[in-house]
């Protein structure tokens, strides 16, 4: 079965759109937004594709994209459009695939249906991007409560930021959850940086297992 990895992050701006863009590299897959929120200067997409240096084709368009930048509940209706949930299944591609989703879990796609939602009806296997900087406890652990909830499967958490060993073994304690590695902060970030930090922190072979 062809892999297919989702990352999703206990926030917004926590840099999983940095870490999509070195999975996808390292995985040499393809690499997937459902909805894109925010139009004005580079999106997600386009990020993924420079840092990573994904090819243009292994960059799939997205479900849904909405000029404004706001929840996707919120942007589709002022934009005027309707998300149609049937319309946000993964795509079938022939080699590795990464989705990422839209800020945190509770994200509102539609006034009836939420970002976890969606992920508990794909069941595929979760990274959990989570900053080290204070807050990040609380933050990472209702995330991974919130997943667990829903029999969501969770890869493991992957931490973004300078190190913080004490915040990084509680998490892991009291989550119960296998810590995938740590991408530190890159200045300055190039796909170069990029490449190099993601491979001198990241076992890629972990990527290929299925949760527990």
């Amino acid at each position: 079965m062809t892999l297919r990895l989702v990352v999703t992050g206990t926030d917004t701006g926590i840099g999983k759109t940095v870490f999509a863009a070195a999975l996808t590299d390292a995985i040499a897959g393809y690499y997937w937004k459902p909805v894109q929120s925010g139009l004005d200067g580079e999106t997600d997409s386009e990020s993924v594709r420079r840092l990573g240096r994904i090819a243009a084709e292994r960059i799939l368009p997205e479900a849904y994209r909405l000029a404004t930048p706001a929840s996707p509940h919120l942007a589709a209706r002022l934009d005027g459009v309707t998300i149609r949930p049937e319309n946000l299944s993964p795509p079938a591609v022939d080699a590795p695939l990464v989705v990422e989703g839209a800020g945190g879990l509770m994200v509102p796609l539609t006034e009836c249906l939420l970002l976890a939602d969606l992920f508990e009806r794909w069941q595929l296997p979760i990274i959990l991007c989570a900053r080290t900087g204070l807050g990040t406890i609380n933050h990472t652990l209702l995330s991974l409560e919130a997943l667990r909830r829903r029999l969501i499967p969770v890869l493991g958490v992957a931490f973004i930021g300078d190190r913080q060993a004490e915040t990084e073994a509680i998490i892991a304690k009291l989550g119960q959850v296998h810590v995938l590695g740590r991408l530190p902060r890159l200045e300055p970030l190039t796909p170069d940086a990029l490449r190099r930090g993601f491979r001198d922190n990241f076992d890629i072979n972990q990527f290929h297992e299925m949760p527990a």
